[in-house]
């Protein structure tokens, strides 16, 4: 996967690697079934989540925008299914552990929206090691609504319609300087209002972002 601006790399807390973005196509990073194009690198270093800069919890934020036409779950266990958090439970525990910092996506222009004024809701899941993924669910407007799906377009991700919205992924697979296998994406969904952004390093439960949406929209 690659951006035509600025990019962060995915690190694992603790780990000091860093994974090598492929051409476009990634989750965070990248899972559900759907158009993907893979690259492979021969002599990529071994896949990280990424820490967050100077950040050591994943705590979520849940402040409301006041004209917001999407409201935020209470807490991560709402954006899923019963059946899906059963699944996450018992292949990939815990919910949000706090040395797990991974970013939910490597576009640097989409993290300054995360990271702004903007409500969202982060939820990981596993611990620090080269196998997890990181969500985060955002309240958006229509404009960064729209600037995220251009932003998306032509940094090569493949996009389709879903629901009343728009989801877009993109994968890489490539080896490690230690001979090791990877695979790595983004998916993102944008639609009423809401913004769900996943990155995923060898960890992609068939369906993730299509549960997401199928709870919080119906």
């Amino acid at each position: 996967m690659s951006y035509e601006r600025r990019s962060r790399s995915l690190r694992f807390a603790g780990c000091g690697l860093i994974l090598i973005v492929a051409a476009a196509v990634t989750v965070a990073c990248q899972p559900e079934p759907g158009p993907e194009v893979t690259q492979t690198s021969t002599s990529a270093p071994t896949p990280s989540l990424t820490p967050r800069p100077g950040g050591s919890s994943p705590t979520p934020i849940e402040t409301e925008a006041p004209d917001a036409s999407f409201e935020l779950p209470e807490g991560c266990e709402a954006l899923y299914s019963p059946a899906m958090l059963e699944t996450l439970e018992a292949d990939n525990p815990p919910l949000n552990h706090p040395e797990v910092t991974m970013l939910s996506t490597q576009n640097v222009d989409l993290i300054d929206i995360i990271e702004s004024d903007a409500p969202t809701l982060r939820c990981s899941w596993g611990e620090p090691s080269e196998y997890g993924l990181a969500t985060n669910v955002t309240v958006v407007d229509d404009d960064q609504s729209a600037f995220i799906g251009d932003e998306l377009r032509n940094s090569g991700f493949e996009c389709a319609a879903l629901g009343d919205g728009t989801i877009c992924r993109t994968e890489q697979k490539g080896v490690t300087l230690d001979d090791e296998e990877y695979a790595g994406g983004e998916t993102h969904y944008l639609g009423g209002g809401g913004w769900v952004t996943t990155a995923w390093i060898n960890f992609s439960p068939e369906g993730y972002t299509e549960d997401i949406v199928a709870t919080l929209w119906g």
